[in-house]
């Protein structure tokens, strides 16, 4: 093997646990990779940049513009108020739910989908008596087994879609070509969550329940009209750095003073929320000046226009993700106080400002109404909505959004033009009839997974150009004894494996020059391979860090790993059973 063959092996073994193990974003990663081969001599500018043309990223861009408008319109939340209802009983609520989070994750990028639907589902279960905790699991992972009956189902299957028809364009598919083996996985999968899934999953307590009680991690305290403090500064009365505490709030004369500054003068009668532990109650009845609130009613439970209560579910990209909230300056940079964190179904005791933040912790905010739009785009926040129901309003523009994408899919699956081209011009005619803003699609693009897929060409093309790609070939071949079917097996196991661990999207874009490889090497064709891929790259199902959707769903859910594992462990062998048996049928080697 060739030294540019080694260089190219030795930088694509060192990406993958950069990615699983290190708080470096995926994009950064690879980006860096790329610069480095490109450094190295292994590859040229044009393979360097290759990704930056392809139409499979092009295609996924379109696509999320088209998303963003469904989403801006509350097309989601229309189909959610139709669909739901009052269901007799759990098994009957898993059907109302799944079935319509599939059918929209076969058209639309699944992660929209969750978003949306988790503030409702919570408020849903209160309303049919199931707990959140045995829906929310089965509803990010109905939208992964969604995905897989269309090219649209995620940006994987476009992407590899596109890498196919780049190396030879008499291989382009159909829209639902998948289908016919996406449609029985998708029936086998959303079967076996509905009636084994309530009897795996453990009692949980999620975040809402944490939450739902607003005195247990609030104090509030009125300033005595006669007392000292009248007049003064925040800062001046002592109440900026207190151990225990903060203050998050003032109620003033039927009006609130959210996220209260340093320089807020307190007025006689003012009510003070303080967030943190019950020992600082000790420090503020010291405070001269300060008097128990004689008000019953929490302030927290009452609704005011200056502010929102929100939850928000920590990104593991989020800047904060091992830092201390008061070091990180939290505040000051989100213009939202933290009143608590819910972590693996229970509230973090101790030091609000010593707590260190974990991916998928969540956390419930404070903040002015501005906060949910400016950060719901956000790169820290997988989710955010509001306490009391959904943050997004029903448009009535909502069918048309859904008419453009209806008119997108029928476009591509007749063949009138291509999917890319299909896509561009659903995605002008959302922004030309106002379904979706400019702005609002810039914030719907997920840059971090365009970079990522754009930086994984150029080290596919390192594989191929430098020979590792081959090599690797004939191990895999070696290995598998030249058996086809073997073949099939470890390309599939292969490739859940890495996508357990990193980003779908990267583990297959780097491994499809090896599968292309061992197909000619083989002598067999390289559809059955090329379609594996696509299906071990959505089987995300064993852990919550393989998949945005299980990562948005582990926190309000209140889950741990081993919850992922119970319920997903045999979900990843079910559908990996129906999809090796039926692809060499479709697809024969």
């Amino acid at each position: 093997m060739p030294l540019d063959a080694w260089l190219a092996l030795a930088v694509v073994i060192a990406v993958f646990p950069l990615m699983a193990f290190s708080r470096i974003g995926p994009d950064i990663v690879l980006l860096g990779a790329v610069i480095l081969l490109l450094t190295l001599g292994v590859i040229d500018p044009g393979q360097a940049l290759a990704g930056f043309s392809s139409t499979g990223l092009f295609t996924v861009a379109f696509m999320y513009v088209l998303v963003t408008s469904i989403r801006e319109t509350g097309g989601i939340d229309l189909i959610i108020r139709h669909v739901l209802g009052r269901p007799r009983s759990e098994g009957r609520a898993l059907v109302r739910l799944l079935l319509p989070v599939a059918s929209l994750s076969g058209l639309i990028n699944n992660t929209p989908v969750v978003a949306t639907f988790i503030p409702a589902v919570l408020n849903w279960s209160r309303r049919v008596a199931v707990p959140a905790h045995r829906l929310l699991m089965p509803l990010s992972f109905a939208s992964i087994l969604g995905g897989t009956i269309t090219l649209f189902g995620t940006s994987t299957n476009l992407v590899v879609h596109g890498l196919l028809i780049d190396r030879d364009p008499t291989l382009a598919m159909g829209l639902f070509d998948i289908a016919w083996v996406g449609v029985p996985v998708a029936v086998v999968g959303l079967t076996y969550l509905v009636l084994l899934g309530p009897r795996l999953l453990p009692a949980r307590r999620g975040a809402e329940a944490v939450f739902e009680n607003p005195r247990e991690f609030t104090i509030e305290m009125e300033v005595d009209a006669e007392g000292p403090l009248v007049d003064h500064t925040v800062e001046e009365a002592g109440l900026r750095h207190l151990q225990e505490l903060f203050l998050v709030e003032i109620e003033r004369e039927g009006n609130i003073v959210s996220v209260v500054g340093p320089g807020e003068r307190l007025k006689g009668g003012d009510r003070l929320v303080f967030a943190g532990t019950s020992e600082g109650a000790v420090e503020l009845q010291q405070i001269r000046g300060l008097v128990p609130t004689r008000q019953g009613e929490s302030n927290l439970e009452k609704d005011f226009k200056e502010r929102r209560l929100v939850e928000a579910v920590v990104s593991d990209q989020c800047q904060f993700i091992g830092r201390r909230i008061r070091d990180g300056h939290f505040r000051t940079l989100y213009g939202a106080a933290v009143l608590a964190v819910c972590r693996g179904g229970e509230r973090v005791a101790g030091n609000l400002g010593q707590i260190r933040l974990q991916p998928a912790d969540v956390l419930l905010l404070e903040a002015r109404p501005p906060f949910i739009e400016r950060h719901r785009q956000s790169r820290d926040f997988l989710l955010i909505s509001k306490v009391n129901g959904s943050a997004r309003p029903v448009h009535e523009k909502a069918w048309l959004a859904w008419a453009i994408l209806a008119g997108v899919v029928l476009l591509a699956t007749l063949g009138v033009m291509s999917m890319m081209n299909a896509a561009m011009l659903g995605a002008a005619l959302a922004l030309a009839t106002g379904c979706c803003s400019v702005g609002a699609a810039k914030r719907g693009l997920d840059t971090q997974v365009l970079l990522t897929i754009a930086a994984s060409f150029g080290l596919g093309a390192a594989l191929e150009s430098s020979g590792a790609a081959a090599t690797l070939a004939d191990l895999a071949l070696g290995l598998a004894d030249g058996n086809p079917w073997l073949l099939l097996g470890a390309v599939y196991g292969l490739v859940t494996l890495l996508t357990s661990l990193v980003t779908n999207n990267a583990a297959a874009v780097i491994t499809f020059p090896v599968v292309m490889a061992s197909a000619e090497n083989l002598g067999v064709s390289p559809m059955p391979y090329v379609v594996a891929v696509m299906f071990a790259a959505s089987a995300s199902f064993l852990t919550p860090i393989g998949y945005q959707t299980n990562l948005m769903v582990f926190g309000p859910g209140g889950y741990r790993f081993s919850d992922f594992l119970r319920l997903g462990g045999l979900l990843n062998l079910l559908t990996a059973a129906v999809a090796l048996a039926l692809i060499p049928l479709i697809w024969p080697f």
